[in-house]
C-alpha cells in the first residue's frame, strides 16, 4: 500500500488503491477513498462494471446524477444510447466493461437539481490510479475514451476528441486505443437533426473499434509485469495504427 502524505487533505487515491487486487476487492475498496474532495459531496464512489476479461473497456468521463444515486455505471439517458449505438456498430454489449475516469459525481446545484460539472485536471489526476488499476487487471485488446475528461486521462491534457475521434492508437493500456464523443454529447445537440448526426458519428467511430475487433481473435493476457516492463506512457506513445 502506497504510503499517504501528510502535507496535504487530498492526496490522490494511490492511497486507498489495494496493490494486486482483483475487481472485486477494488470495487470494496473505492468506497472509502478520501483522494479528493469530490467523495464529500457525492453519494457515494461509482466504480466500473462488466467481465473481469473483457475484450473492451470503455470510460466514460464522470458519473451523473442517475448513476450517482444508483451506484452503476451508464443508467441514465446516456447508458440507454450508449448500448443502442454498440448495438448499432456491432459491437456486443457482453464484451465491454464500462467505467468512468473518475468515481465520484461532480455538479453544481441549480436549485434542487444536481448539474453535471467538468472534473478538473487535479481531480481527473487524483482519481487516474483507479482507473489504472482496473485496466491493470482487465488487459483489454481495445479501450475507448468516451469524451474529452477520459481521452485526457489516457493521453495527456493537450490531446484533442476532435481532431482524433475513431482513430486507433498503440498505448499501455491496449494495442488499440480509440477516442471519441461522449453519448451525452449526443443528447445535448440542439434540434433533432443535429442529434441524428452526431448519432451517426457515434456509430461510424464505434465501427471503427468492431473492426478492429472482428480483425483480432481474443487473444491471450500478458502477465501484469510483462505488460509493465515494456510499455511507455500513453503520452508519449501515441504510434497511429488508423
Amino acid at each position: 500500500m502506497a504510503v499517504r502524505r501528510q502535507h496535504s487533505p487530498y492526496p490522490g487515491a494511490d492511497a486507498w488503491v489495494p496493490e494486486h487486487a482483483s475487481l472485486r476487492v477494488l470495487r470494496a475498496a473505492v468506497s472509502s477513498c478520501h483522494g479528493c474532495p469530490l467523495y464529500r459531496y457525492a453519494t457515494r464512489a461509482v466504480f466500473g462494471e462488466g467481465l473481469a476479461r473483457a475484450r473492451v473497456v470503455m470510460i466514460g468521463e464522470v458519473p451523473g446524477d442517475a448513476e450517482d444515486r444508483a451506484g452503476h455505471v451508464f443508467v441514465g439517458p446516456a447508458g440507454r444510447l450508449l448500448d443502442e449505438v454498440l448495438e448499432a456498430a456491432g459491437i456486443e454489449r457482453d464484451e465491454v466493461y464500462l467505467t468512468n475516469a473518475v468515481k465520484h459525481f461532480k455538479f453544481t446545484l441549480r436549485g434542487k437539481r444536481r448539474i453535471h460539472d467538468k472534473p478538473t485536471r487535479y481531480e481527473q489526476r487524483a482519481c487516474k490510479p483507479w482507473l489504472n488499476a482496473e485496466l491493470e487487471r482487465i488487459a483489454p485488446e481495445v479501450v475507448v475514451a468516451l469524451g474529452a475528461t477520459a481521452a485526457q486521462a489516457l493521453f495527456g491534457p493537450h490531446f484533442k476528441v476532435t481532431e482524433s475521434r475513431g482513430k486507433a492508437f498503440a498505448t499501455e493500456y491496449a494495442r488499440y486505443t480509440f477516442a471519441t464523443v461522449h453519448p451525452s454529447s449526443v443528447l445535448r445537440a440542439p434540434d433533432a437533426e443535429a442529434r441524428a448526426s452526431a448519432r451517426r458519428a457515434l456509430i461510424a467511430d464505434l465501427a471503427r473499434v468492431a473492426e478492429h475487433l472482428r480483425a483480432s481473435a481474443p487473444r491471450s493476457r500478458p502477465s501484469r509485469s510483462s505488460r509493465s516492463a515494456g510499455t511507455k506512457s500513453a503520452r508519449d506513445d501515441q504510434h497511429g495504427l488508423a
